[in-house]
């Protein structure tokens, strides 16, 4: 029988809270556990329901996690739904605080999230359930700490400068706000994907890697820590971020000038997948549904926007694993998982059997 050390991720995990351990009262995470952790592209879905928020989504390699908040008397609580809310579940509990404490005790020469790449940026997705207008001043108060030390991702007026930490508003997230200043933004949009359509093209798939570079896709792909799964910088340098060396930008779409979204105020694009690709019957995805796909993610794509879709099948297991196989070929850049070790520990592309006929 193995035995994890005590200075492992999954050890501090197990123990997480408890008595005389390091962790008592949220304390904070030795950075010491995750220093061989591979980032890639998965966002850990409702992740402030799991048994250790941030740490158990950094530990699996997620390069996103979602925090639900609400405002009450003056302070950001975090939790699925009003009720649910307890004293000690607040956004710098849980999120800016730890943090803060992971970045300050990053073992490499660039302070970072991931000690195996620094430079990979961490997305909190933040989402609004309180109106928006109520929110967003307490949000941008909190964020402050990380501002001030230059952490966060920002637009500068003329270009985005990518950092270890990218705060994305969703849900009741105030859109006008947010795009109110335009020399300075730190907090994106996560724009509506089924807004975003592009269905110029038909048939064959406009988002397919060229021949000529399927080789190195698929290198990439089978050289990623967990199959399946594309590390997680891949899509960064298509969609036009960057260190702050350059000036490199994606278009700006005719369609983005009209309705407002752009890489300038918006970092994602996302969607519920059951209501606008909608259920998937029998064991794959209709022609009419990839096409819905291609469009969501040419129209996104287009404005230097990533995209993630939300409510995915989680049922059959089989089922589950090709749409997440469909959605990475189709070229979706974050994968929504509440299952971090079925997502980020298994082989889950596609195999041959009754979920997994050829497309």
């Amino acid at each position: 029988m193995a035995y994890a050390s005590p200075t492992s991720a999954q050890w501090i995990i197990d123990h997480w809270g408890q008595a005389d351990e390091p962790s008592e009262g949220l304390a904070r995470w030795p950075t010491s556990g995750l220093r061989d952790v591979q980032p890639v592209a998965c966002h850990s879905h409702n992740d402030y329901w799991r048994s250790v928020p941030l740490y158990s989504a950094i530990q699996a390699g997620c390069t996103s996690v979602e925090a639900d908040v609400w405002l009450v008397e003056n302070d950001l609580y975090v939790g699925h739904t009003e009720s649910s809310l307890t004293p000690r579940r607040t956004l710098r509990s849980l999120y800016i605080q730890p943090l803060l404490e992971l970045i300050n005790g990053s073992q490499t020469p660039i302070p970072g999230v991931f000690d195996a790449d620094p430079s990979q940026p961490l997305v909190l997705l933040v989402d609004f359930k309180t109106p928006g207008a109520e929110l967003w001043p307490e949000l941008v108060a909190q964020l402050s700490p990380l501002r001030e030390r230059g952490l966060l991702t920002h637009f500068n007026g003329t270009t985005v400068i990518q950092r270890v930490i990218t705060v994305v508003a969703t849900g009741n997230a105030p859109f006008d706000l947010i795009r109110a200043n335009q020399s300075h933004r730190d907090i994106f949009y996560d724009a509506p994907l089924d807004q975003l359509s592009d269905s110029s093209q038909e048939w064959p798939n406009p988002n397919r890697v060229p021949e000529a570079e399927k080789a190195v896709s698929n290198a990439l792909s089978f050289s990623s820590p967990v199959p399946g799964l594309r590390p997680a910088h891949d899509h960064d340098l298509q969609l036009g971020y960057h260190n702050g060396a350059g000036s490199t930008k994606p278009a700006t779409s005719t369609a983005a000038l009209e309705d407002g979204y752009t890489w300038q105020n918006s970092y994602l694009g996302s969607t519920s997948f059951n209501r606008d690709v909608g259920p998937v019957w029998g064991s794959r995805l209709s022609q009419r549904q990839l096409q819905i796909l291609r469009s969501h993610i040419r129209g996104a794509h287009s404005r230097g926007l990533k995209v993630r879709y939300w409510d995915l099948p989680y049922w059959p297991v089989g089922l589950r694993n090709h749409v997440w196989h469909v959605l990475i070929r189709e070229g979706a850049d974050l994968l929504s998982v509440d299952d971090l070790p079925g997502a980020t520990r298994t082989d889950w592309r596609r195999k041959r059997g009754w979920w997994s006929k050829r497309i």
